[in-house]
């Protein structure tokens, strides 16, 4: 009797471990798995509890009995969306020194939560956030990952690690003083438990300053996100070892100089250290006039949620006045550069990633993402599929996590985003998100 029990418990539990009840099957649409090759139509994904099981096509991968079958016919399907460079301490107000010693206290409790939020509402299921204060930083990082509260996957940097603080900034920008307070700042941020280091004004630091900072995170396994905005900013970094460069950068200057160009192309060309990655950040400077001159958009909703009623209405007033915020004046003058300078990226072989500055001012996180890689294929003329590319695979590469994230197929997290419409065509489908997954749950 014991012996069958037995048996008839084990048969239960094999029945159980080939029916499982979280399995769901995503049938019919055309997958862009993220690899950048051509896509599959038909389509049918597995996902089983948090991960992929299995992809294939109508009529060729079966759907397990008992799945819960999810329709994408007439859909692109592709990976959840990567940001590589978000603030989610800003949410688009035009007045960051009123913006910082107003709700500086309610950061963590209240203004992070709601970006996380808004970001993953909008596609994105991993994101990147470049600058905030440590505890807070680390608090809404592990409340998301803990699934307290909805938001992608964060990686965060914590304060950024420069020569001086702004005054009123010291709270998410650290200074340094010498290379070992340097490499002592670096330490703290680590082992506090951040997952990149943000370097900016190292052109400003010493060279032995500069280098600690990148040694000292080098050395526990963290990539260093560097500033790009002046020449030597490149060049030191270039020459200290920066993994990935932010924005475009050098003002209303009509091109990268040849130094730089040289350096970069010598860089890129040194397959033992990877790739060197940059992250153009180009939306914002190219449709602030579209935006300043047509601001219904600033009145899309999107943006409020997870905001109370009064933080909306100091948003909407900072922004009552678009053409005369300080923040862009120079933009319209920098704006026609960025065509020679996205060019010279491309050249140059560096690996470019989607990445926005989502939370400056009149830039929601609710919108920024879509927007990038509108610009990068509707303007720069990018192939699709290497923008959606450059916003899936390569980040998930660049942050050393691709066996988990950054492409649908085979044992990774099932992050998954549908839109009604072909994307390859109309890559603008990607403001309106139909359906979110991650980690194998729908979340819209």
């Amino acid at each position: 009797m014991k012996i069958r029990i037995l048996t008839l418990g084990l048969l239960y539990l094999l029945s159980f471990q080939a029916f499982p009840q979280n399995l769901k099957a995503l049938v019919g649409g055309t997958l862009i798995d993220g690899f950048g090759g051509t896509p599959i139509r038909n389509s049918v994904i597995i996902v089983e509890g948090e991960r992929i099981k299995a992809v294939g096509q109508v009529g060729s991968l079966a759907i397990p009995a008992g799945a819960e079958v999810i329709s994408t016919e007439g859909m692109s399907v592709l990976p959840g969306l990567w940001d590589m460079h978000v603030h989610l301490m800003l949410n688009g107000h035009s007045d960051y020194t009123h913006w910082d010693s107003t709700y500086i206290d309610v950061f963590e409790s209240v203004i992070m939560p709601s970006s996380a939020h808004q970001l993953l509402m909008a596609g994105v299921t991993s994101a990147r956030d470049l600058g905030a204060p440590l505890e807070a930083s680390i608090n809404v990082r592990e409340r998301i990952n803990r699934g307290e509260i909805p938001g992608p996957t964060i990686y965060v940097s914590g304060p950024f690690i420069q020569k001086a603080p702004y005054p009123g900034t010291e709270a998410f920008r650290w200074g340094v003083n010498g290379a070992a307070d340097a490499r002592a700042k670096v330490k703290k941020l680590i082992d506090a438990g951040v997952d990149v280091i943000k370097l900016i004004d190292q052109d400003q630091m010493t060279l032995e300053e500069a280098k600690a900072v990148v040694d000292e995170a080098h050395k526990y396994g963290k990539m260093v996100v560097g500033h790009s905005h002046r020449p030597d900013e490149i060049r030191i970094g270039l020459q200290i070892g920066v993994d990935n460069f932010e924005h475009t950068g050098l003002s209303s200057a009509p091109e990268y100089p040849e130094d730089i160009m040289r350096m970069m192309k010598e860089r890129a060309a040194k397959m033992n250290l990877g790739p060197l990655f940059w992250t153009p950040t180009v939306e914002g400077l190219f449709n602030y006039e579209y935006v300043r001159d047509n601001p219904e958009k600033l009145d899309d909703t999107s943006w409020h949620l997870g905001l109370p009623d009064s933080i909306i209405r100091d948003i909407r007033a900072s922004l009552r006045f678009p053409g005369r915020m300080s923040y862009f004046q120079l933009t319209p003058v920098r704006k026609p550069t960025l065509d020679r300078k996205f060019a010279q990226l491309k050249e140059s072989g560096v690996v470019m990633l989607v990445g926005t500055d989502s939370g400056i001012p009149m830039k929601f996180h609710s919108q920024s993402t879509w927007n990038e890689l509108d610009v990068w294929v509707n303007h720069f003329g990018m192939d699709p599929l290497l923008t959606i590319k450059a916003a899936t695979y390569w980040p998930a590469v660049a942050m050393k996590v691709d066996k988990d994230y950054g492409t649908i197929s085979e044992g990774k997290y099932a992050d998954i985003i549908a839109v009604r419409g072909d994307v390859l065509r109309y890559i603008n489908l990607l403001q309106d998100v139909d359906l979110v997954m991650k980690h194998g749950r729908k979340v819209k």
